[in-house]
């Protein structure tokens, strides 16, 4: 990292990548890692601790799959270490990841998303880069393959800053950081040149809201890409759910593409444009060993695939690219 010193976080240390970030916030992620937030804290920072430590030969991230180390790297008792350490940390949703040769399936192929919108975003050579909701970091290292000065991911669910916390052990990334946070935690600074928030936005009870704490993120003329669940409807259309989405309790909202641009405009974003729409198929969001719980399949009516079981229209992405006024 480049800014500040070590700060402890139960039995994990990180550097806040903003020096103004030393205070409120880096004792907010402190909070969220001490052993006595969550009832497996301790057995999840234990399993860090426990991993082996080893140097990789290679790192690739600039691939689909992060790649970390090669299988001759250890020998078989100590990739077994290692994959039972990374499945202790489960579930894994985002990535995949291989590790000394151990291969990660998790839940989503994050690698098909950032096929979508990589080549069409500003490059992030050079700028200082969020990435909201980040889970296990998959996105963050491969931002990280593009020679930013920082990429921050956050999030709130300590497990899956964990998980990144153990491939890091590994990986040894410079100027990455993820930080078990939430967007309100952070101050409205304008620090960062491009930020993501992706899979977040029909999470938020107030949807608006959610866009101007992004924007406060970023500086004058810094891009927003923003990933959304979206229903085919006309512009000034959400569909707000009166209980589950897809077996999901906490979906508000899900607008038409042309509310969201809408709603980017309202919060004054500029240059907006819907770069993509891509149905969720089976072979982005399934179920694997690595998250052995109801994943697309089971949220799908079998009748019907093209409704999800509480008759709703199945899930279909879309990305947005806009630019902080």
């Amino acid at each position: 990292m480049t800014a500040g010193g070590p700060v402890p976080a139960g039995r994990l240390a990180f550097t806040p990548p903003m020096p103004s970030w030393e205070g409120a916030v880096t004792d907010r992620a402190a909070a969220a890692l001490d052993p006595r937030a969550h009832g497996r804290m301790t057995e999840w920072l234990d399993v860090l601790r426990g991993l082996p430590v080893v140097s990789p030969s290679r790192l690739i991230l600039d691939a689909g799959t992060v790649t970390i180390g090669a299988p001759g790297d250890v020998d078989g008792e100590t990739r077994g270490r290692i994959e039972r350490g990374l499945r202790a940390l489960g579930p894994w949703r985002k990535g995949p990841f291989e590790v000394f040769g151990v291969r990660i399936e998790t839940e989503w192929r994050s690698d098909m998303k950032w096929g979508r919108l990589s080549s069409q975003i500003e490059p992030l050579a050079g700028r200082r880069v969020l990435d909201v909701g980040c889970g296990s970091g998959y996105h963050v290292f491969r931002m990280a393959a593009e020679d930013p000065v920082q990429v921050t991911g956050i999030d709130p669910s300590a497990r899956y800053v964990l998980q990144f916390h153990a491939l890091q052990r590994f990986a040894s990334v410079p100027d990455v950081a993820v930080l078990p946070l939430a967007l309100e935690d952070l101050p409205a600074e304008g620090t960062f040149d491009t930020v993501f928030s992706m899979g977040v936005l029909y999470h938020r009870r107030s949807p608006l809201d959610h866009l101007l704490q992004l924007r406060g993120q970023l500086e004058r003329g810094g891009q927003l890409v923003l990933e959304t669940l979206i229903v085919e409807a006309e512009a000034g259309y959400a569909l707000v759910p009166e209980g589950r989405y897809a077996r999901m309790r906490n979906v508000w909202m899900i607008p038409s593409p042309g509310t969201v641009s809408m709603w980017l405009r309202r919060c004054r974003f500029t240059g907006v444009r819907c770069i993509d729409v891509t149905p969720t198929g089976k072979t982005e969001q399934r179920r694997t060993s690595w998250m052995p719980f109801e994943s697309l399949a089971e949220t799908l009516d079998p009748d019907d695939p093209a409704r999800t079981v509480e008759g709703h229209p199945a899930p279909v992405r879309a990305i947005f690219l806009a630019s902080a006024a």
